[in-house]
């Protein structure tokens, strides 16, 4: 995907705690990790939050939290949702929350039973449903979807949104997320999420707190 940004002209970033960490996707990516694109990889993670106030967003951004962040049972210590919010906050008092969206979700289910058998594809098939929101000024206000969704629609939906090729994988069979949205109505203007940690905060503690990977391997 970074490399179709690339190639339509459109800028991007991945924000990650470390550099080599294994959720740093880029860092998987010889190209990217030994390239002149590594420039795009920013850390600390905090660093998005000062970029959003200074007018620095790229067109398609990354964000990976922390391990005190990430809600990873046994390493987080709270904050997670006050990390979310913070970073929602930032876009929702900027510039680009006009033509925004956000979406927030996790690579775990929690550990929680579902009682809904996940679509096999491949031997690499779907397992537990994971939370997912949406977040923009033309999300539908309390809504719950009921499509089917896969981690390939957030893909399928920076392709439409930028007009670019399919990657021809777990994206080309999913769907683009286009129930979660109304971009027929006009913009619903930002409300703040109150959080009990803000921005300076998480901003602080990158500057201060050696990096570690939001994983508990």
């Amino acid at each position: 995907m970074m490399d179709l940004l690339d190639q339509a002209g459109h800028s991007w970033t991945y924000y990650a705690p470390d550099g080599g960490d294994i959720w740093t996707a880029p860092n998987a990516i010889d190209h990217l990790r030994n390239g002149p694109d590594w420039v795009h990889v920013v850390v600390p993670q905090s660093r998005v939050l000062e970029d959003i106030a200074n007018d620095r967003l790229a067109d398609v951004t990354w964000i990976m939290p922390d391990a005190e962040q990430s809600d990873h049972a046994r390493i987080n210590d709270g904050s997670g949702p006050s990390w979310v919010a913070s970073i929602v906050n930032a876009v929702g008092a900027s510039r680009y929350w006009k033509d925004s969206a956000i979406f927030i979700t996790w690579d775990d289910w929690g550990g929680w039973y579902d009682h809904v058998a996940p679509p096999i594809h491949s031997v690499y098939e779907s397992g537990f449903r994971v939370p997912l929101i949406v977040v923009s000024p033309y999300a539908k206000k309390a809504y719950v979807s009921h499509a089917t969704h896969l981690f390939g629609s957030l893909l399928k939906f920076i392709e439409e949104t930028y007009g670019l090729p399919s990657l021809g994988y777990e994206d080309a069979r999913s769907d683009d997320l286009a129930d979660c949205f109304d971009f027929m109505k006009v913009g619903t203007p930002f409300s703040p999420v109150a959080a009990p940690l803000d921005a300076d905060y998480f901003i602080r503690r990158g500057r201060t707190k050696p990096p570690e990977g939001p994983d508990d391997d």
